[in-house]
């Protein structure tokens, strides 16, 4: 797997031209935000799971596209740059868009569900004004994606679900945890 996620999700971006090239970033920021080194994110704790195996890059590259797209909805994106918040919105819908086709490329129906729900969770979470039970609905659905999902972290998305106040320490535990089998 390239350290240089970003540089690649940057090209991929560039290379589908349009709106979206117009869009990206051309540098990380001096503040180090985007910085082209990426210790561990979600992108890269799906991309070293047995379920990635084989094309561990491309498993790193779509789920970093669906997280961008997260980050222009939600947070401080590290490639793309919308000049207002519609905008933002858009491209990060789109950017949902470009990883999950590239999933369904890889015929992966699991993992396309995992981020599906990832998408939807963090998404509630955001919406009930806790931003640290969207940081470890990522960390749990990354977990999912690279090593398939548990009985654990099926109870830890119902908990998300129905807003139970203990849905962030069940997320916390599916996150840590590395199921038997894909």
């Amino acid at each position: 797997m390239s350290g240089h996620v970003l540089d690649r999700l940057r090209t991929l971006l560039r290379d589908e031209g349009g709106l979206m090239a117009t869009l990206v970033d051309a540098e990380p920021r001096a503040d180090g935000a985007g910085a082209l080194q990426i210790a561990t994110g979600p992108a890269q704790v799906a991309a070293t799971g047995p379920r990635a195996e084989g094309n561990r890059a491309e498993y790193e590259l779509l789920v970093e596209a669906i997280y961008e797209g997260y980050l222009l909805h939600y947070g401080s994106p590290r490639v793309v740059r919308a000049p207002d918040a519609d905008l933002g919105v858009l491209a990060g819908d789109r950017l949902y868009a470009i990883g999950l086709a590239r999933l369904v490329a890889l015929g992966d129906a699991i993992a396309v569900a995992e981020l599906a729900d990832t998408i939807t969770l963090s998404s509630l979470a955001q919406g009930a004004g806790d931003p640290a039970l969207a940081d470890v609905v990522w960390a749990a659905g990354a977990r999912a994606v690279g090593w398939g999902s548990s009985d654990v972290h099926r109870r830890a998305k119902d908990l998300v679900h129905a807003g139970a106040p203990e849905a962030i320490e069940a997320m916390r535990t599916s996150a840590g945890r590395v199921p038997a089998s894909p």
